[in-house]
């Protein structure tokens, strides 16, 4: 299962566990969406359905765990994607923004991860990636005061995860990606702000969909079995850069 699966990051990752043989359950607010990705992955030979859920909303999370427990009666991998971003300065960032996106980047995996688990543990096995941020490992930019705080949050949860699960043979891990080529991204990202990005990273470029896909279908391996409460960055270098250009 991937929240936030429609588009983006999430419906690279459905297509990825899709071409390996997964049934993957294609997650998202955006119904339409989801059902235009899960057709596509479909045709494509794999086997998807979509899911309506609205993360943000803990009843929409119940109702949504408990259709996937009706129709498959497990859940083996949840790739928590879904997430919301705004930008505002810091001294007049709005209290309501911020709540908002702390209810769905933070609680909304929390919940999420806690129903998948209570899946999990019939089979006592059990992958959980949770889509983070560098934003949540160092300040990126301005205005990114909730965002930046709620993924940060979402890696110290991946960890708590990690240490409680570990019993139940479920392993939980984050992947931090840096700036990635997506709808939310062109959104936010002005072509200053991605200019200034790219040089800040020594790869000097975006990264690409696949490219965080990647690091996810490690963690949701047998190869990752030994492998729980880590933040693995894909990020071209960013987090590992100081001064450039000296």
């Amino acid at each position: 299962m991937v929240t936030g699966g429609a588009m983006g990051i999430g419906a690279q990752v459905c297509e990825s566990l899709a071409a390996a043989g997964h049934q993957v359950i294609v997650a998202d607010l955006d119904t339409e969406a989801a059902t235009a990705t899960a057709d596509t992955l479909r045709r494509a030979g794999g086997q998807a359905v979509a899911l309506q859920i609205d993360v943000g909303r803990p009843e929409s999370i119940a109702q949504a765990f408990a259709k996937v427990d009706r129709d498959f009666g497990r859940c083996d991998m949840l790739v928590n994607c879904a997430g919301i971003a705004k930008v505002f300065s810091f001294l007049d960032f709005p209290l309501d923004n911020f709540n908002a996106t702390m209810t769905v980047n933070v609680t909304g995996t929390l919940l999420c991860s806690q129903a998948a688990a209570r899946l999990m543990l019939r089979s006592h096995w059990g992958r959980i990636v949770n889509i983070a941020s560098v934003a949540g490992i160092r300040a990126v930019g301005t205005g990114r005061t909730a965002y930046g705080t709620s993924k940060a949050a979402v890696i110290a949860l991946t960890r708590q995860m990690a240490v409680e699960l570990a019993e139940h043979g479920i392993t939980a891990n984050a992947v931090a990606p840096g700036p990635v080529d997506t709808p939310m991204t062109r959104a936010l990202h002005t072509d200053r702000f991605r200019e200034e990005y790219s040089k800040a990273i020594p790869m000097n470029r975006y990264g690409t969909t696949a490219e965080i896909a990647a690091a996810v279908m490690y963690l949701v391996s047998d190869a990752a079995a030994y492998t729980s409460g880590i933040v693995l960055p894909v990020d071209g270098g960013f987090l590992a850069s100081g001064a450039r250009g000296l």
